[in-house]
């Protein structure tokens, strides 16, 4: 039977301990309150019981705090078990150590206890609490608890509104999140910067900007860090250079930019704007960059299908000491994936737990799968999706990367099971059907693909349409496929794709010849349908607007056809400019005819 915290440190006390040594209560807590290391606290700790002290519920409370504040969750629990009345800073100190040591689940149990007894939480308790909502992605209990902060009368508390608007951020609840930033007032730059980080990680980026510039131009306070951070990561979001650029000089203006999780959101924002070369400048400026930094270096240069570059990255931060994360890990495979590196990605897949202590999830098996479907190893990438047991939405990357890969080549068998998987288990249901229906229809299986076509109609899925921006002085010009009405200078933009058609034919071009359709239609038809790709129109736009020798830079919410992919390469030649576009998967930059990807993507 495990003995009392108190009898144990008593025993770990020197046993001629006499009481002018005591120092008084006073004092005991100013020693608390300073203490730095574990030895020292369980020292004062043992002052405390020889003294009687821990009767007093203010020099318990200062004990856990003490606990709490060096890490020692248990110990700190261990006094409060121990005290005969707790009160609501006891409850509040050790359910904000719970939730301080990745134990959120502690802190909420222990807030339940906490309701069972007579003690009232405070607004403190409420916004402890309500991180640890934030930290499971709790909504439900978030709730709840929300309800009672209205019953207790601290639902204008700018702490616990600030916590509100964070937990409803991280939960995908954004319009709770705003309900309750609109209800504060003015608010805080904590508060702002809870709802502005609500929206960039919702896919809201557009509000997110909105939002910042409302906060710059009538707000007192100045933006702090975490507000800078989470407008550059909306700006990666939407692919908005120009805005990225602005929100780079008010990081270095604040002088931030040495800040690690800043430095890192940048070399984010900057590779998915299309300038790897910039992020790696941020990059080589941070003066000793930990795992983060590095990981996003890493990722960046993957989505360029740079896989030297990453796997370079990688073995430098290894040489320096730095333990590398599952992130870090999903990054190199990527790359690995992404440049047909197979042996070395198999090789640091074999590692992650042999070497690194790390076992692979979901996104790394399905980097492998990827891996081996590019390079026509169905059979083996086949064999490793149905060994994989995860959740219905991870398996659905594997089972999705899967069924792209056995289209590419060709292996209608394995793509019916992948889409029907996918299909029974209502995971990327549109896109299932759209890939095995394109899979039949380059197998000639015309008739099959009509009947996968006429089921979507039946049951009311619909293809996600394709869509591409691009961003001219900081105003983002939007273009969807087939939709010529809606498109910015649009006679001009069809008369000059009508003329680049006509050069890229005397090259040897067939537009259409690859296309993916659910019908078989007239090569004429298929021209035209490939034509009307957004990315095309707005290839075309910004040839138009944008002067030559600057870059034109592309986004697209889907893959990139290979019809378009060979156009691109071609018109890059034809105008003699550089085009870089990003599509769902990666960066591809065109430039004299060629792409960087070298058509493996």
């Amino acid at each position: 039977m495990k003995k009392p915290l108190n009898q144990v440190i008593l025993l770990a006390a020197s046993s001629n301990f006499s009481r002018q040594n005591q120092p008084s209560q006073h004092h005991l807590i100013h020693r608390l309150r300073n203490c730095k290391d574990s030895t020292s606290a369980t020292s004062l700790h043992s002052v405390a019981i020889k003294s009687a002290s821990l009767q007093d519920t203010f020099t318990a409370n200062h004990l856990i705090n003490c606990y709490v504040r060096l890490q020692n969750i248990d110990s700190a629990a261990k006094v409060f078990d121990e005290m005969p009345q707790p009160n609501v800073v006891s409850f509040t100190s050790l359910i904000s150590g719970y939730v301080s040591t990745a134990r959120p689940d502690t802190a909420l149990w222990l807030f339940g206890r906490m309701l069972d007894s007579l003690v009232l939480p405070n607004e403190f308790t409420f916004a402890t609490v309500i991180n640890a909502c934030s930290t499971l992605a709790d909504l439900e209990t978030g709730r709840k608890i929300h309800a009672l902060i209205e019953i207790s009368g601290v639902q204008k508390n700018l702490v616990v509104c600030s916590s509100l608007v964070d937990m409803y951020g991280k939960c995908n609840d954004v319009c709770g999140a705003r309900r309750v930033f609109d209800l504060m007032g003015d608010g805080n730059v904590v508060s702002w910067t809870s709802m502005i980080a609500a929206y960039a990680q919702n896919g809201g980026g557009e509000e997110s900007l909105r939002l910042f510039r409302e906060f710059t131009r009538g707000m007192l306070e100045r933006p702090n860090h975490f507000m800078l951070a989470s407008v550059v990561n909306a700006c990666a979001s939407l692919g908005r250079l120009v805005s990225g650029k602005v929100a780079h000089g008010a990081v270095i203006r604040r002088g931030h930019e040495l800040n690690e999780v800043i430095a890192s959101a940048i070399v984010d924002m900057y590779a998915k704007c299309g300038c790897v070369e910039y992020s790696d400048k941020v990059f080589r400026r941070i003066p000793n960059p930990s795992v983060i930094p590095y990981t996003s270096m890493i990722v960046a240069a993957a989505k360029y299908g740079l896989g030297k570059m990453s796997i370079q990255l990688f073995e430098e931060m290894i040489d320096r000491g730095i333990r590398p994360n599952d992130v870090t890990f999903v990054g190199v495979l990527h790359a690995c994936s992404h440049s047909g590196l197979v042996d070395e990605g198999l090789q640091y897949y074999e590692s992650m737990h042999e070497n690194h202590g790390i076992s692979p999830n979901a996104k790394h098996h399905t980097c492998i799968v990827d891996m081996l479907g590019r390079t026509g190893r169905l059979n083996e990438a086949y064999k490793l999706a149905k060994s994989i047991q995860a959740e219905p939405s991870q398996e659905a990357l594997v089972w999705g990367t899967l069924l792209s890969a056995s289209r590419l080549h060709g292996r209608v068998d394995i793509a019916v099971d992948a889409s029907r998987r996918l299909i029974d288990s209502n995971q990327q249901v549109s896109g299932a059907y759209v890939t095995l229906s394109n899979a039949y229809a380059l197998s000639g299986e015309w008739e099959t693909a009509q009947v996968l076509r006429s089921e979507m109609k039946r049951t009311g899925v619909r293809k996600e349409p394709g869509c591409s921006w691009v961003e001219i002085k900081d105003s983002n010009y939007v273009f969807y496929a087939g939709d010529v009405s809606s498109c910015a200078r649009q006679s001009e933009v069809i008369t000059l794709l009508r003329e680049l058609e006509g050069k890229m034919k005397q090259r040897g071009y067939v537009g259409g010849s690859t296309c993916l359709v659910f019908i078989d239609v007239e090569e004429e038809a298929k021209e035209e349908i490939v034509g009307l790709h957004s990315e095309r129109l707005a290839l075309g736009f910004a040839l138009l607007s944008i002067p030559k020798g600057v870059t034109i830079r592309i986004m697209k919410n889907l893959r990139m056809c290979n019809d378009c992919h060979e156009a691109f390469k071609l018109i890059s030649d034809i105008v003699g400019r550089e085009f870089i576009v990003r599509d769902v998967n990666r960066f591809h930059h065109f430039k004299g005819g060629s792409c960087t990807c070298r058509d493996f993507w």
